[in-house]
């Protein structure tokens, strides 16, 4: 084995090698319990982020782990086809080539964008590879595959025939640049300039109005004044009272509209008056039904003005604006403009300004459906939040849902199965298309790429079909997504489930934040501070960045991308690659590791496989939970502290004692902790931990598939590692002390413990071997009446005071500060205790074990800090 790890001659060829073994498939085994997730499929638009990689890790912890412990599992990949997001990027491509998606047609276009699927599906197919995503791609899945396509159809047909799905005539967010519609929550609200335009609208017979002949009406979007049908005020404002029923001319156009009175309109907002613009406004628009308004659409898809603009037909938006600005001041119709910042809507994918635009568009009616996914979460079949503070998200949402706008003026999607006949303009809805086609035409528009999301849990089991994957591993156990898609898939998945397979899509469905840089900046093209996670493999390899995502970051929050971070991984794995070279390097003679019978075990023996069952049950627990990092803390202090710096290092004392006995059981224990931890540790860093047991003396199968640890409550051994903690305590303040008087371990000294505890006494007596090997003793006495000698240095353990002497080196006035330390620092401890049994609340409502924990915790303090003021005493009657 190399000196030092290398995690490209580690992963190289690794991951093919369990392709070809099978180990991912699922075990076919019908006795086994079933296992599933379904990976949340990655757009085609581009290869995958660190978010991905965060995202697919954890799921990929969850199934290994599960996988170990004898499930059936099965880990569906696949990805989606992304409607908007894709041809989106193909359009831009293929302007930068002059050509618009209308110079190539349906068809040739959809040719193009399935040619930019299969370039970058299989990009991302390299990179899950490159993690070590342990993923079954007999079973993977395209949204726009035929079984998906049929899936999708039947739902849009069944909600069509029970009235959840309508068409109809309302105000939709617009995107021009893809000329499509946008549900709520594809709409991003950012803060951008602009102002209030304060104009005259003339009344048309002559009534004036606090001296004037006109009403005043501020607007933002003056360029949408050419729709407007109607000025509004608030029945209850006095003000306006005698105004209603009266008629004003809107400027520049000079078309005659009435003024009305509606609730929608707040008295103390500005003026206390608004235009009502029914095409180009959500709210006008419900104002304008009340009211039998006129709906005017002045704007084309590009969002140009049309013909209704009059001269304006033709400009940008933003031009008309400026132009009509102008008219209005050359004709004195201008009052004011106050500049302002407010939130206006942008398109999530193509980062332009939305529009609000009248448009016959496909609904779902949400009410009914979001109704029953709200009951659900009353019942056994709920669907379990963590964190679960996100399910009060998701019941916020559902409880306030819109009808969601599902159809999309794309080409590359699910094409809606609607078809108009070309005569008498009826509607057919259905599964095939009619079986006279050339009188009927299909409705243009595709459907909302959620729309097929939604149905991912089940429809990539063979749903609507009854599959022996949808009997078996439907539905799905844990969903590992983003807090930020809620509402954009994770409650669609919940309702369409409901809706169509009544039960619930997953059982548990855990969130995780964003990925920051190192500022806590969101990470974005345009900040330049993206991380490619392939980059960072080929710098640290897959595991370390593994081993960053699993313990970065707390359920449900955001996590800080370091490269000091990745560093630390990367160590760890080398400390883990140490330690297991020492310990293959040392297991001559062994076949196959077996534990020594339990009364040939060492104190160090006892302790250290205590410590790896209480971690074994720590990191159960934990995963359990969810609460990976908790988990990789406990695996981290295990491997760093427990098994490296203090159980290897022991362990060479038995190694070269001559004692061939003792070499073996120390040899075997030496295997079984290391074979543990690799297994502990696959989950989360598979390529080196199959390495290293691959290394040890064993039956080579893959690690992948052996058992995953369990807790044994026979190793359980709570006396060795309270006497094996007195030891290190023991040794750790002797080398502190070393330290202060700068005596190197090379120097030998004199140690002297005393101690009124007899079990203390037969432990430190036992163990001297140790204590000399990791304090260089020159004479070592123990007992329980030593008294401590001049100019020597102390240090109070739990039970113990040990003394060292060091007359050329100790400064009694400097140890006697020393000390005084010990002593503030345990009288702060016992005091903090006090008051903390004290609290009544506390004693009442804390576990007895915590309770019990905390007494214990202060008469340790106690009697250290006797034992210390008993050592002050001494000092300060020397001096």
């Amino acid at each position: 084995m190399a000196t030092k790890y290398d995690p490209t001659a580690i992963e190289k060829g690794r991951y093919h090698e369990w392709l070809d073994e099978g180990v991912f498939r699922p075990s076919g085994d019908k006795k086994a319990k079933p296992f599933s997730i379904v990976l949340p499929p990655p757009n085609v638009t581009g290869k995958l982020h660190l978010g991905h990689a965060w995202d697919t890790t954890l799921q990929d912890m969850i199934i290994r782990r599960k996988r170990m412990q004898g499930f059936d599992t099965l880990w569906l990949p696949g990805m989606d086809h992304a409607g908007i997001a894709t041809q989106a990027k193909v359009e831009a491509k293929l302007r930068e080539q002059g050509i618009s998606r209308y110079d190539l047609g349906r068809e040739k276009f959809v040719e193009k964008v399935w040619e930019w699927k299969d370039d970058f599906a299989a990009t991302i197919k390299e990179q899950w590879a490159k993690l070590g995503l342990s993923l079954d791609y007999e079973r993977e899945r395209f949204t726009l595959d035929k079984g998906l396509s049929k899936a999708v159809r039947k739902v849009f047909v069944e909600l069509y025939n029970k009235g959840l799905i309508y068409r109809g005539e309302y105000i939709i967010n617009w995107d021009p640049q893809a000329r499509t519609a946008l549900s709520d929550i594809e709409v991003i609200h950012k803060d951008d300039k602009g102002a209030f335009y304060h104009v005259k609208y003339p009344f048309t017979d002559g009534t004036t109005f606090n001296g004037h002949d006109y009403i005043e009406i501020a607007t933002t979007r003056p360029e949408t004044m050419m729709g407007d049908t109607a000025v509004a005020v608030n029945p209850s404002d006095e003000r306006y009272k005698n105004l209603v029923g009266k008629k004003v001319l809107v400027p520049l156009i000079n078309r005659e509209v009435p003024i009305i009175a509606d609730q929608y309109v707040d008295p103390d907002f500005g003026t206390g008056m608004v235009k009502i613009t029914p095409a180009h406004d959500p709210n006008d628009f419900k104002v304008g039904n009340r009211h039998d308004l006129p709906r005017i659409n002045t704007m084309n898809e590009d969002a140009s003005l049309n013909e209704n603009a009059g001269k304006y037909e033709g400009m940008d938006r933003f031009e008309a604006r400026k132009a009509m600005v102008k008219d209005l001041q050359d004709q004195d119709l201008m009052l004011s403009i106050d500049p302002i910042v407010h939130s206006v809507g942008h398109s999530e994918r193509t980062g332009v300004q939305v529009e609000a635009r009248l448009s016959t568009q496909w609904f779902v009616k949400m009410q009914p459906l979001a109704q029953q996914a709200l009951k659900n979460q009353d019942t056994d079949d709920k669907v379990n939040f963590f964190p679960d503070r996100f399910e009060g998200t998701f019941e916020n949402w559902m409880g306030n849902v819109h009808d969601w706008v599902i159809s999309r003026q794309l080409w590359w999607g699910h094409r809606i199965p609607a078809w108009y006949n070309k005569k008498t303009g009826e509607t057919y809805v259905g599964m095939e298309a009619p079986k006279d086609p050339e009188n009927w035409q299909q409705d243009p528009d595709v459907l909302d790429t959620w729309f097929s999301s939604a149905l991912w849990p089940f429809s990539t089991m063979g749903w609507p079909e009854d599959s022996d994957d949808m009997k078996r591993y439907f539905p799905t156990d844990t969903l590992v997504t983003g807090y930020d898609i809620i509402f954009f898939w994770v409650s669609r998945m919940i309702f369409q489930s409901l809706e169509f397979t009544h039960r619930r899509p997953f059982k548990d469905v855990l969130l995780h934040g964003l990925i920051r840089d190192s500022q806590g900046r969101k990470m974005s093209k345009s900040l330049g501070n993206g991380i490619d996670p392939m980059d960072v493999i080929d710098k640290y390899g897959a595991d370390a960045l593994r081993w960053f995502l699993s313990n970065g970051g707390t359920p449900g929050q955001d996590l800080k991308f370091t490269y000091d971070k990745m560093d630390s991984a990367w160590n760890f794995i080398n400390k883990i690659w140490n330690a297991s070279r020492y310990v293959i390097m040392n297991l001559d003679g062994i076949t196959k590791p077996e534990l020594p019978d339990k009364s040939e075990w060492q104190l160090s023996d006892r302790w250290i496989l205590s410590r790896l069952n209480a971690t074994i049950a720590k990191v159960n627990e934990q995963f359990e939970k969810y609460n990976f990092g908790e988990a990789d803390r406990a695996l981290y202090d295990f491997i760093w502290f427990d098994f490296c710096d203090w159980y290897i290092e022991m362990s060479k004392e038995a190694l070269t004692s001559g004692d061939a006995k003792l070499k073996k059981n120390t040899q075997n224990i030496l295997a079984y902790v290391l074979d543990q931890t690799l297994r502990l540790l696959q989950p989360i860093m598979p390529f080196v931990t199959e390495y290293l047991w691959q290394k040890m003396p064993h039956i080579g199968k893959s690690l992948v598939t052996v058992s995953y640890p369990e807790e044994h409550a026979e190793l359980a051994d709570s006396r060795s590692e309270h006497e094996m903690q007195s030891l290190i305590d023991l040794i750790k303040a002797v080398r502190n002390i070393r330290n202060e008087a700068n005596a190197p371990l090379s120097s030998p000294i004199d140690m002297l413990i005393q101690t009124d505890n007899q079990t203390l006494q037969e432990v430190f007596e036992a163990n001297r071997d140790y204590i000399d090997r990791f304090c260089h003793c020159k004479e070592l006495k123990i007992g329980s009446d030593i008294n401590a000698p001049k100019l020597s240095m102390s240090a109070v353990i739990t039970d113990a005071t040990v003394f060292v002497p060091l007359a050329e080196l100790v400064d009694l006035n400097e140890e006697k500060a020393r000390v005084q330390k010990d002593v503030d620092t345990f009288e702060a401890e016992v005091a903090r205790s006090d008051k903390k049994l004290a609290n009544q609340k506390f004693v009442d409502n804390a576990p007895a074990t915590v309770v019990e924990a905390e007494k214990q915790k202060k008469a340790d303090h106690q009697s250290k800090l006797d034992a210390a003021k008993d050592r002050l005493q001494q000092i300060t009657n020397e001096l």
